[in-house]
């Protein structure tokens, strides 16, 4: 009996370390489970629970039903949560220049080579106590959606639900902007309060905004952008092995962006199948959209933080 204990005993020393090792993150989405944003975030969980057993796990906590998508990037800055799946445009209130990632007409890839990566990972560490893992949605360009019909770039007497993303450009083109919640657009929609909103081309259907939606106005502009965050704290707490396991998980994430052309063909095919009609800008008009995009993005990016609106002006574009 002696034995059997003493064997015991040294059993419990050599694995209470490695046991104690591993540690849980809990995370959250500012997109509802199982809708275009949220699913590569959900594939990285995945991933991580998968290959980093007894070392790392993340316990996912939900989407906006646990916490408003305006109030994510405040969680996951003051370590209400571990890690947020979020897109800039979310979390303004708290990193006003995050708007600017928008602009990017680079890969997450090109970024890791070229210094904008690490320039805008200082800016969030500096600024907002989180550690950029990385992004998604690379490829995926931001439309306009309408419930009418319109001819030109011109969005005069046009109300439409906005983000940050891009209410500047549609006021530059003469719209009524109006900022609500994702939630809140079906409704909107239905009873007519807007005309219209803005959205990637991905997702639509996954929020059911299909059944208020009449067309969709080309060319897309601006570039998605969702991030996977860490509280700085909780990052600088973990080991080195367990870092670069999320390191690893999020380079594995971001080569899914490759599929997004993929992606986007099949939503447009089921946008039309759905009866939205695709509404094609002439040449001249389709120049005078996409250049109100990019004065309208960078002028705000310029002043809100002009250094590094500059820097990102030299790694963002091709």
């Amino acid at each position: 009996m002696k034995k059997l204990t003493l064997i015991a005993s040294a059993c419990l020393l050599l694995t209470g370390p490695a046991l104690a090792q591993e540690t849980t993150l809990r995370a959250v989405s500012g997109f509802a489970t199982g809708t275009a944003f949220s699913r590569p975030y959900e594939a990285l969980v995945q991933w991580i629970n998968e290959n980093g057993k007894g070392v790392l796990q993340i316990q996912s906590v939900g989407g906006p039903e646990s916490i408003p998508p305006f109030e994510v990037g405040n969680a996951v800055s003051s370590g209400v949560v571990d890690m947020a799946n979020v897109t800039a445009a979310f979390y303004t209130n708290v990193l006003p220049e995050g708007d600017a990632l928008k602009l990017a007409q680079t890969t997450i890839q090109q970024q890791r080579e070229n210094g904008c990566y690490e320039a805008v990972d200082t800016l969030h560490q500096d600024k907002m106590n989180v550690k950029y893992l990385g992004r998604t949605g690379d490829g995926v360009n931001f439309h306009l959606y309408l419930t009418k019909p319109i001819e030109s770039a011109d969005l005069s007497g046009l109300t439409i639900r906005t983000t940050p993303v891009y209410q500047a450009m549609f006021e530059a083109l003469g719209a009524t902007p109006v900022t609500t919640a994702p939630g809140d657009v079906y409704t909107a929609l239905e009873r007519g309060t807007i005309d219209g909103y803005g959205w990637p081309i991905q997702g639509v259907l996954d929020l059911g905004w299909d059944e208020q939606t009449n067309y969709r106005v080309d060319p897309g502009f601006y570039q998605v952008d969702v991030e996977i965050l860490v509280n700085l704290d909780k990052w600088e707490s973990l080991t080195d092995e367990q870092r670069a396991l999320l390191e690893e998980g999020m380079a594995w994430l971001e080569e899914q962006n490759a599929n997004n052309a993929e992606l986007n063909e099949k939503e447009r095919a089921a946008q039309a199948e759905a009866g939205i009609e695709t509404i094609e800008l002439s040449e001249e008009a389709s120049a005078t959209w996409l250049q109100a995009a990019q004065d309208a993005g960078w002028e705000s990016a310029m002043a809100v933080n002009p250094e590094f609106a500059e820097t990102l002006q030299g790694c963002f574009q091709e």
